[in-house]
């Protein structure tokens, strides 16, 4: 980006700019620049979920915070840093959550099925844990499919905003989001049926 455009960018363009160029402060810029949308992303992930009742949205926005800028990542752009940013705080999640389980529970599997994962209102360690077992196995699966469900449930995107993210059409997004919950569905079905034998 030359002098005159990097004058006619958006501060939040300029700082993920200066990030790409190491230049001091501008991972800060863009955290304090992007701070609303990554609570709400944190506030998604967690919604029904407390995780053992001491990991809050704030907490969850500072230490993805401290992921991303001793990161290589070079941001292409907002959508860019903020799927980072959600599957950073998923990765901070299932820690904590692995931590919590082993706790609670000698780090044995807790049945769920996906509907309850995707409302919420279940014991939120076995909730984190097996949604990101199946995003994992998605992910080899198909791994657009799998992006598409990060962007689009982890991060909060909206269909527009996930077409954007991934350069693809809105359709395109709706047809890998539906297929994605179908792979998961079957997924956690076929786990869930491996709790009764």
């Amino acid at each position: 980006m030359g002098d005159s455009d990097q004058k006619t960018a958006g501060p939040i363009t300029r700082a993920l700019e200066g990030m790409r160029h190491g230049e001091p402060g501008a991972a800060d810029e863009a955290c304090r620049l992007l701070y609303d949308e990554l609570h709400r992303i944190a506030r998604l992930q967690m919604r029904g979920r407390t995780a053992g009742g001491t990991l809050q949205p704030t907490a969850l926005v500072h230490e993805t915070y401290l992921r991303i800028s001793a990161g290589s990542t070079e941001f292409q752009d907002r959508q860019h840093y903020l799927a980072t940013a959600a599957r950073a705080m998923r990765g901070i999640l299932v820690d904590f959550a692995r931590r919590r389980g082993s706790l609670k529970r000698g780090g044995g599997r807790a049945r769920i099925t996906l509907d309850e994962a995707l409302q919420g209102g279940v014991d939120p360690v076995a909730e984190i844990l097996a949604v990101n077992e199946a995003l994992d196995l998605l992910a080899r699966v198909d791994e657009r499919q799998a992006q598409v469900v990060e962007l689009r449930y982890f991060a909060g995107l909206s269909v527009p905003e996930t077409a954007e993210a991934m350069g693809v059409s809105e359709r395109k997004v709706q047809r890998l989001w539906s297929m994605a919950r179908a792979w998961l569905l079957r997924f956690m079905s076929q786990r869930d049926a491996s709790f009764r034998r």
